[in-house]
């Protein structure tokens, strides 16, 4: 059986996640008759036990999975390593702490079918945060536009081989995700209804570090690629939609704005700031 949909998760020290992760996936529902699935972890630079315990997920019928142990770290990389080895007609790139819904992988496949240039994500919902401003600052975020409207992609995104075959090699960018999203224009982009779940960093200083490496992974977007910035469909809301999240939740607004000003702040940047930033 051909594989219909390939699954890559690049994985990096995901231990404690990456299990979770392939049993949410194997659950899924049933493809189109016919359809099978792959999914290829691809291990790079991993110091635990992450590739241990992916080998250990028991395989459904039905699907198919391959476990690379790559020794170099990088996701770009990884991501270059599972493209050459996927067979199927949908690529699937998913993060290893993400818990997809048991109808997102069938959606996703009836939003890609097709010869027509495609990219397709679900509906993003966060997981319980354990701690106070986490939960805070994400109960606001959640209802940001950006959030709510458009495709986001982040932690999961998906396209056909028509849609991949819109640039050659992924470039090193911080944000692979955003460069993915914006080489499609709006109308090629498709949110499915079908959700999954992804984690947000605990912790105020955490907080503040993945969302600078956030910004800059933006800034970078536009500086190398500006002509992808056309196909940006959502944009920053006015100050009266602030004003009202803001009236609604005021403890989320002073959390998420506290974290917006800590981000310019120099008492919180510290040396040799890595380009991907975990924060658990």
């Amino acid at each position: 059986m051909t594989p219909l949909i390939s699954v890559l998760i690049p994985a990096h020290n995901e231990a404690g996640y990456i299990g979770a992760c392939l049993s949410a996936l194997f659950a899924s529902d049933p493809l189109p008759k016919g359809a099978g699935a792959e999914v290829l972890v691809i291990a790079n630079g991993c110091t635990d036990s992450t590739v241990a315990e992916a080998r250990a997920v028991a395989v459904p019928q039905g699907w198919t999975c391959a476990v690379i142990d790559r020794p170099e770290g990088g996701k770009i990389g990884a991501l270059a390593e599972g493209e050459l080895r996927a067979a199927g007609s949908i690529l699937v790139y998913l993060d290893a702490d993400v818990i997809v819904s048991p109808p997102l992988m069938a959606q996703i496949c009836a939003a890609l079918t097709g010869d027509q240039p495609r990219y397709a994500s679900g509906t993003p919902q966060l997981f319980p945060a354990r701690s106070r401003v986490s939960r805070l600052y994400g109960r606001f975020w959640a209802k940001l536009p950006f959030v709510r409207e458009g495709v986001p992609g982040f932690g999961l995104f998906a396209m056909n081989r028509a849609g991949r075959a819109r640039w050659g090699q992924w470039p090193d960018v911080i944000a692979d995700d955003i460069f993915a999203r914006l080489s499609f224009a709006p109308a090629e982009r498709v949110r499915v209804q079908a959700s999954y779940q992804w984690p947000l960093i605990e912790g105020f200083r955490n907080l503040v570090r993945v969302r600078r490496r956030q910004n800059a992974g933006v800034a970078e977007i536009a500086e190398r690629f500006p002509p992808l910035l056309t196909n940006e469909d959502v944009h920053r809301p006015d100050p009266a939609a602030i004003l009202r999240l803001a009236l609604r939740d005021p403890a989320g607004f002073m959390t998420y704005a506290a974290v917006a000003l800590a981000v310019k702040s120099p008492l919180f940047r510290t040396r040799n700031e890595a380009r991907w930033t975990r924060g658990r």
